[in-house]
């Protein structure tokens, strides 16, 4: 599992980059220099995606907290981490684009991301629960 948990720190890495390059220069051809979501892409797949797994596979080297769930857990906090970013690519790019929103369509990309960070938030839990009760 610890090399599962590399392979998956490398690949968000490289995400995280390609997300940094995409928003610094989309907005710059764009010509927008305000605030945007699209921010948030780089910094949410380096510590969620990266450091979460290189933390996970020094953890799995010490506890050996992995079992036969945790695959799926990873899935679904996987799931969660690429729906999360799918919402601020989705707010990022309307806002470059200066598309007006109906406050369905708002709340609809708030709630793709509500639903992401939700799925990680539940998937940490359960992953913290059995860190501890290795640990322990």
């Amino acid at each position: 599992m610890t090399k599962r948990f590399a392979n998956l720190a490398f690949s968000y890495a490289i995400i995280a980059m390609i997300f940094g390059v995409f928003y610094r220069e989309f907005t710059y051809c764009s010509h927008f220099t305000e605030s945007t979501n699209l921010a948030f892409l780089h910094p949410h797949y380096f510590v969620l995606g990266m450091f979460l797994f290189l933390i996970l596979m020094l953890v799995e080297k010490t506890f050996s907290f992995s079992d036969r769930n945790t695959g799926n857990l990873l899935i679904v906090y996987q799931a969660g981490l690429n729906v999360t970013g799918l919402g601020f690519l989705l707010r990022g790019l309307t806002q470059v684009w200066g598309t007006e929103l109906s406050r369905g369509m708002e709340a609809s990309i708030s709630g793709i991301a509500g639903i992401g960070h939700v799925l990680m938030g539940i998937c940490i839990i359960l992953l913290l629960l059995k860190i501890r009760k290795r640990a322990i």
